[in-house]
């Protein structure tokens, strides 16, 4: 693969990424008490150049996608952030610039997409490895991670806007 550079001269080598990853699950909204539905992306860190690389490749990502990193929360409906949920089923595709990752996702989030028309998606920099494809995620294991101010910081949030097949 070749590297690529963003607007602003951050090189993106997809080699370095890694293994990108998602997650899935809903939750109390804070603000209305209804279920929103979540999407975690992250790297597994087992990039060509290691986790270190795949953090600056997973910012790199995400800075040629207009999703800020460590800044506040975008409104992919109320903007041109190249990043789209389609659901289907029982499973979620992820596209975020050229990169796709499906996820099967519980009844609840599905419930929670369908009625609330959007997405909470958060990419993270951060590095994961304990949670591989296909090793179950404890419910801890999961609120340690996202709980932790280091991933936050260094997170983009989106509210992504849910399509379907019709």
């Amino acid at each position: 693969m070749t590297s690529a550079t963003s607007a602003t001269g951050t090189p993106l080598d997809p080699s370095h990424l890694g293994t990108i990853t998602v997650i899935a699950w809903a939750g109390e909204n804070v603000n209305d008490g209804q279920d929103m539905p979540f999407l975690l992306a992250y790297s597994l860190g087992d990039g060509a150049a290691g986790p270190e690389a795949g953090e600056v490749a997973v910012a790199a990502l995400l800075e040629r996608s207009a999703l800020p990193v460590g800044g506040g929360l975008v409104d992919g409906s109320a903007s041109s952030v190249p990043v789209s949920v389609l659901v289907t089923g029982n499973s979620a595709t992820l596209t975020v610039q050229h990169l796709n990752a499906n996820c099967v996702v519980p009844p609840e989030w599905t419930d929670a997409a369908h009625a609330r028309g959007q997405v909470y998606f958060m990419f993270t920099t951060k590095p994961w490895p304990q949670a591989a494809p296909g090793v179950p995620v404890e419910e801890e294991a999961l609120k340690g991670f996202i709980g932790d101010e280091d991933v936050i910081m260094a997170s983009a949030h989106c509210l992504v806007p849910v399509s379907t097949l019709r």
